[in-house]
């Protein structure tokens, strides 16, 4: 029995092309692009709260690796059959640019890179973290794009008309199948077609991005409420997204890992913005400015209370020196004006030679 379909979404032919011994791959190229969209979006931000410019930038040089390492971690523990056990290889694991991130590690470690960042330079982590989480999420979504060249996160088979064709994929050298790597065989007959599920959550997230701006500009946001938002609205997507997937996944009670994270990462981020609200306003000094960008007379003034607690004991000395040796014209004058009788010569006073002020000096 032949299926007719209204409309589909084709795949890519292929997610892996190579400019002579180099492999460009879709996934590590929007990955990047995910990247360098949230740091960006984040500077902005954090400038229009009052932070320094480039300062969002120095953060990612720590959150940026940690993420990697703990989104990688996440799916390795959470996926350990595929690189443990007969017939696998542990050394996969570190083949990253194979796909295979989970956001909950990322999220995690990457937080953990952050706070060393802002605890270097003095500033709150909560803060950065509201300053990042719009540019955070339209980065995952970024991301997701790279899901769709290596035809993987689908759901199940559907007739939508927004189903997403799924072909057979093989190694033009060796002829054997390789969903990953190869290329389609045959692009008019696709294997199946199937719900695009990342394309459920590129969308989701795109929502999530929007709200929580709207919300920032309508609530005045602070104290790491925005990045609560953003992780509570994710996870909510998740939820839903998660369970309409059909590729292989750790099962735990009989629902799929990260199922469960979604509601229990849920619960934590509106628990911390329900109470994050007792802490009144949003911060309005965010990071201190720099000597050099401090106001003009600020640092004069600084430089002017320095010179005068170091000159105060000088001034002092010459005071004491000052009383205990009477000018000689103030000796002549109350002689004149007090006696007739003259007044005799002080006695001078016999120093060492050696301490004689010679002349020149």
């Amino acid at each position: 029995m032949v299926t007719t379909y209204l409309a589909s979404i084709p795949s890519p032919a292929q997610g892996v092309w190579h400019l002579g011994p180099l492999p460009l791959r879709a996934y590590a190229l929007f990955i990047i692009i995910g990247i360098i969209v949230a740091i960006s979006w984040g500077e902005r931000r954090w400038v229009a709260r009052g932070g320094q410019k480039g300062t969002v930038t120095d953060v990612a040089v720590f959150a940026v690796p940690f993420g990697l390492v703990g989104g990688r971690l996440y799916h390795v523990a959470t996926d350990y059959h595929k690189y443990f056990g007969e017939g696998k290889d542990p050394l996969d694991a570190l083949k990253i640019w194979n796909g295979g991130l989970g956001i909950w590690g990322a999220i995690a470690l990457g937080g953990v890179g952050a706070w060393i960042a802002c605890r270097r330079r003095g500033i709150g982590l909560p803060a950065m973290a509201d300053s990042l989480a719009p540019g955070i999420v339209v980065g995952q979504a970024i991301g997701r794009i790279g899901n769709y060249f290596n035809q993987e996160l689908y759901g199940a088979e559907t007739t939508v008309p927004w189903g997403l064709e799924i072909y057979e994929r093989v190694d033009p050298v060796t002829g054997m199948k390789d969903d990953l790597n190869g290329i389609a065989v045959d692009t008019a007959t696709p294997l199946m077609t199937v719900h695009p599920t990342f394309l459920y959550e590129l969308l989701w997230n795109l929502g999530v991005a929007a709200l929580i701006v709207v919300a920032d500009r309508k609530l005045r946001l602070g104290h790491g409420r925005v990045f609560a938002l953003y992780v509570a609205g994710y996870t909510a997507g998740r939820f839903w997204i998660e369970m309409m997937r059909t590729d292989e996944a750790t099962m735990v009670l009989g629902l799929r890992i990260n199922v469960i994270t979604s509601v229990v990462v849920f619960l934590g981020a509106v628990l911390y913005f329900v109470l994050a609200a007792k802490r009144g306003e949003r911060e309005t000094n965010v990071e201190p400015a720099p000597e050099s960008e401090l106001p003009e007379g600020s640092a004069e003034d600084a430089e002017g209370e320095k010179v005068s607690a170091t000159a105060a004991p000088s001034a002092k000395e010459d005071s004491g020196e000052a009383g205990d040796r009477p000018a000689p014209d103030a000796e002549a004058s109350t002689g004149a004006a007090g006696s007739t009788t003259p007044v005799a010569p002080a006695t001078p006073v016999t120093e060492d030679p050696a301490k004689q002020k010679q002349p020149g000096e």
